[in-house]
């Protein structure tokens, strides 16, 4: 058997793991690679930064399902993924970094662009590697990418020594990997589903949690299936959008923080609550002590340290989510019989709740325009079916109400971590894995700047990526804080000098809009989506709109601020008396214009 080199040995891995496209950046330590791949059938995706490279690979994954691959080079080129790797695992997306490394012989000598990047990543990866031999090479591989995918998926960084790169061996590449310390467990326990089964046919106000676990699991229509049996509602985290179709009659919406209003109250009133694939983080939780107290709760997860992390739970059940559903239903039967009228008495009630407060904005004509308008246009001239990337800000959090996701992988967005910067490149990957797809970064004008220099790849790719950017003039979230809690001080949130969009993005050979009001808004966004290249929309919005509901830090989920402060709560919420003093109480969501699409 004639042999290869590191580099021949791992382009062929690659390529017996199926992958197709590559992102990164390239450099000394890694040109044997790029010398070689440049010849495979393997697409190269040349970004213009090394942390873009990762958020582009983690887009490509989550909208794909597939793992998202990396490579870049020693020293800065290593350092600059650790936000990436970070936001990842942060996530549970499967994304594994190649990254270079001096020779063995200088490790340790503080060599040109050497740094210990192993030992920097350890903590923000789920495992990570130093190949210390071209022999070991395909099965470091082949471990990598069964570790990526395999439990719950997440981030894996593989560090390659020149040498090893440029050495020879034998190329064998594992069928299968058996590692002792790992071993995820994703059939639940028989004894565990029989509880479980009881729990969900006793329950008379019962609310499904789907976290990003039913997405990465593939459960979506395993979970619509049992909601409906059992006329269960079902509300979804940011991670978890589109997992349950967002125009469902039972969809409840986003709990928490920013979630909705019928979504936080069913939760807190829920004798219920199973969560599937949902780590209970602390936005959508709230103060833990005055979270979902008259709830009993299942918690359905693949990751054993996820479960009783947070919350101590009453049924823990250890699997994949999809097996978990699937377990269920067949435990439950055909026709499980259960308190129906309980059932319809629960909707009615969240329904009153909906009525109370429903997601709602009041565009004026001939004010300024709001970027809730903006959302919904979007939403409304798609038709619901873009796949929607976001940045991370008040943007988000509006794209997250206004834009019902119908199906799994088509709203991608930097949950655990929050980069500012991640959803241009994470455009580009969704763009690069669905070319059929319309896709759109629903950016704030501060997070886009993070990593602007990306629209560079947008074009010499020729992707069709659309941006659409809330500009405000601020970095808008921490603006709001500013507002509620700190007496209006603006410290280092007025962005001042921006650049203009429209020019910038001709300059990058892309086409510009901009609009400041409704008409244009609708306008552009026509003529964006006409347009068979990649666009930017530069929508000028009111700096003074604020994300509601809103929970302030400290206190229950049920203590929302729901507009202005200095009005009253809706009858039957929370008490507001852990809001801070200059917050208000809260407020109802006033006379604005209810937004249907988000209401329904």
């Amino acid at each position: 058997m004639s042999k290869l080199s590191g580099a021949e040995i791992l382009i062929e891995c690659w390529r017996k793991e199926g992958v197709e496209v590559v992102f990164g950046y390239p450099g000394a330590a890694t040109v044997e690679i790029h010398h070689h791949l440049h010849e495979s059938p393997i697409r190269f995706v040349l970004c213009r930064h090394e942390q873009a490279a990762v958020h582009a690979a983690d887009g490509y994954a989550r909208s794909s399902g597939r793992p998202g691959v990396v490579l870049v080079t020693s020293g800065p080129g290593a350092t600059n993924t650790i936000t990436g790797l970070a936001g990842a695992n942060m996530d549970s997306v499967p994304v594994l970094v190649f990254s270079g490394q001096v020779a063995r012989m200088l490790i340790g000598n503080d060599a040109f662009q050497e740094v210990d990047i192993v030992g920097m990543t350890r903590p923000a990866t789920k495992h990570n590697y130093l190949v210390l031999s071209t022999e070991e090479l395909a099965q470091t591989v082949k471990e990598a990418f069964y570790v990526a995918v395999s439990g719950r998926p997440g981030s894996i960084l593989v560090d390659l020594p020149k040498d090893v790169i440029g050495g020879e061996a034998e190329f064998v590449y594992p069928k299968k990997v058996q590692l002792r310390a790992y071993r995820p467990h994703l059939t639940p326990h028989p004894r565990q589903v029989m509880k479980a089964a009881k729990l969900l046919l006793d329950a008379r106000r019962p609310v499904f949690l789907a976290g990003g676990g039913v997405v990465s699991s593939g459960a979506s229509e395993e979970l619509v299936k049992l909601a409906e049996t059992l006329e269960i509602p079902v509300s979804t985290t940011l991670m978890g959008l589109g997992g349950f179709p967002g125009t469902h009659r039972l969809f409840l919406g986003m709990p928490g923080m920013h979630g909705l209003y019928r979504a936080n109250m069913a939760i807190q009133n829920a004798d219920l609550i199973v969560a599937v694939g949902a780590r209970f983080d602390d936005r959508v939780t709230g103060a833990l002590g005055g979270f979902a107290k008259k709830a009993v709760i299942v918690h359905i997860d693949v990751d054993t340290t996820s479960i009783h992390k947070i919350l101590d739970v009453d049924v823990p059940l250890v699997a994949d989510a999809r097996q978990a559903l699937l377990a269920l239903a067949a435990e439950l039967g055909e026709a499980p019989r259960f308190d129906r009228a309980g059932r319809g008495a629960w909707q009615a009630l969240i329904e009153t709740w909906n009525r109370e407060a429903p997601l709602s904005y009041d565009q004026r004509p001939g004010g300024p325009l709001l970027p809730q308008y903006v959302v919904e246009a979007l939403y409304n001239h798609t038709s619901g079916k873009a796949v929607v990337t976001t940045e991370v800000g008040q943007h988000q959090m509006w794209a997250a109400q206004y834009y019902l996701c119908e199906r799994p992988r088509q709203f991608i967005s930097s949950g655990g971590l929050g980069v500012m910067g991640f959803g241009l490149p994470a455009a580009i990957g969704a763009q690069v894995a669905r070319p059929e797809a319309t896709v759109i970064d629903i950016a704030g004008d501060g997070s886009l700047m993070m990593n602007v220099q990306e629209l560079a790849t947008v074009a010499q790719e020729g992707l069709p990526v659309k941006v659409a950017v809330l500009n405000n003039g601020n970095l808008g979230m921490v603006r709001q804080w500013q507002d509620l809690f700190y007496g209006g001080r603006h410290a280092a949130t007025l962005l001042g000098q921006l650049p203009d969009f429209v020019r910038l993005a001709e300059a990058f050979g892309i086409r510009g809009f901009q609009a400041s009001d409704p008409p244009g808004a609708d306008r552009i966004i026509r003529e964006a989506l006409d347009h068979p290249g990649p666009a930017l929309m530069d929508f000028r919005v009111s700096a003074d709109e604020l994300v509601y509901p809103m929970v302030p830090a400290g206190a229950p989920i049920d203590h929302m601020l729901l507009g202005p402060p200095g009005t009253a709560l809706p009858a039957g919420s929370g008490s507001p008396g852990a809001v801070p003093a200059e917050a208000g109480g809260g407020a109802s969501a006033g006379d604005g214009r209810d937004a249907g699409t988000a209401g329904a």
